[in-house]
């Protein structure tokens, strides 16, 4: 019976330091939709660490923001109606461990299919997870990327 508690025990022990030792890869952006102005504000949320490592720059320096502007326009695209929308970058805001991207498409006047090609991180993280909430008129739809599904879409 201790012989079977002590391999029980070790089977824990392996297993709790497993999750211990992994690093958790995600992003998380919040898409509004504002009717007034038509247009699609995003908000996504990164971790610090992961983007100054992909980046080969550290988040505290004045280049950064540059460089995360630079990074968001080649990995996010963002197609309304079929029909692909610039993206502007309205900003960035590093805050500890987590960088807040800010960049907006206007020109948004009825959404009936809304499709993103969103691979921010994936190639340098094979594990990253990328999930995506969408408010538009009363309306949620929710979408999650991940390497070899990069392109998501919803219809309203």
């Amino acid at each position: 019976m201790k012989k079977f508690i002590g391999i029980i025990a070790i089977g824990l022990i392996t297993m709790l330091m497993s999750f211990t030792l992994s690093d958790f890869y995600s992003s998380m952006t919040k898409v509004d939709y504002v009717e007034g102005s038509k247009t699609l504000k995003f908000t996504t949320k990164l971790n610090s660490g992961h983007i100054a490592e992909v980046l080969k720059i550290n988040p505290n320096t004045t280049a950064f923001e540059a460089e995360v502007k630079r990074y968001v326009n080649d990995h996010f695209d963002v197609y309304v109606n079929g029909q692909n929308k610039a993206l502007t970058f309205t900003g960035s805001q590093v805050n500890g461990e987590s960088v807040w991207v800010y960049f907006e498409a206007n020109g948004v006047s009825d959404i009936s299919s809304l499709k993103i090609k969103n691979n921010l991180l994936l190639e340098a993280y094979p594990k990253q997870l990328n999930l995506v909430n969408i408010a538009y008129k009363g309306s949620q739809k929710n979408m999650t990327f991940m390497r070899g599904k990069e392109v998501n879409e919803v219809s309203f």
